[in-house]
């Protein structure tokens, strides 16, 4: 049953009613992120295996950059905390405009972002980090010895985390695609070999090292996951209905 018309005002207040929800998961996670601060540096430091310096930890250069870590660490916790409350907020605000199979749609997508995200984040962490800290930190050890700064640690481990996640996206991306007759799943197959190409730039563009091992950890996955994303576009492609033979 479809929603009664409502006057501009309000939409108007129900979406800024969503929003402040919103705000306030963001503010909630920031402030959590913030309070359990050391533990999650902890977790971030965990795959340099020990090896940020002689002492096993990174070090600091500049009086306020613990107090930077700290604080970025805390917006993007906020964010991470937020981000599934405000496209949830959406989602519903934009639901009464949709009909049942959209709305379906909608709501297998939320989840199905958020799994594949973290899948992302979870490879990224156990499988591409841990190898990639141990090439570029013992590469060259008979010669000089690392002091990393705690600041460019954390950014490079965030900024490899986030587009790790990102790219596990992909397949979620193609059936979209698909589903919205935008790209077809045959034209996806055509594009397999340029894929296949890119892959190694993209696993070469996110990585930190040059090690074509590292690179192929990175590159194998994205080409997995589009073969991935080509089976299950062809499997959701809208079906045209088939002409009557009635005369």
């Amino acid at each position: 049953m479809q929603d009664q018309p409502r006057p501009l005002w309000a939409h108007l207040e129900e979406l800024r009613r969503r929003l402040v929800w919103s705000a306030l998961a963001v503010v909630i996670g920031g402030a959590l992120a913030g309070y359990f601060f050391e533990p999650l540096v902890r977790l971030l430091l965990a795959p340099s295996g020990g090896l940020l310096s002689g002492a096993g930890k990174p070090v600091y250069t500049e009086v306020t950059e613990i107090l930077g870590v700290w604080m970025k660490v805390a917006i993007l916790g906020g964010i991470v905390c937020g981000l599934p409350i405000f496209i949830y907020q959406i989602a519903m605000f934009v639901a009464p405009a949709l009909n049942p199979r959209e709305r379906r749609l909608a709501l297998l997508f939320i989840p199905s972002a958020f799994f594949c995200f973290a899948g992302g984040v979870a490879f990224s962490y156990f499988i591409l980090l841990p190898p990639a800290f141990q090439f570029l930190l013992t590469f060259g050890s008979d010669i000089a010895q690392p002091m990393i700064r705690i600041s460019n640690y954390v950014n490079l481990v965030i900024t490899l985390l986030i587009w790790t996640g990102l790219i596990f996206e992909t397949p979620l991306v193609m059936v979209l695609l698909a589903r919205l007759r935008i790209v077809n799943y045959k034209t996806f197959g055509r594009m397999r070999r340029w894929v296949f190409v890119g892959a190694f730039v993209l696993g070469a563009i996110i990585t930190p090292t040059f090690d074509p091992l590292n690179q192929t950890f990175v590159a194998l996955p994205v080409f997995v996951l589009y073969e991935i994303g080509i089976w299950l576009s062809w499997l959701v492609r809208p079906r045209d209905k088939k002409p009557s033979n009635k005369t």
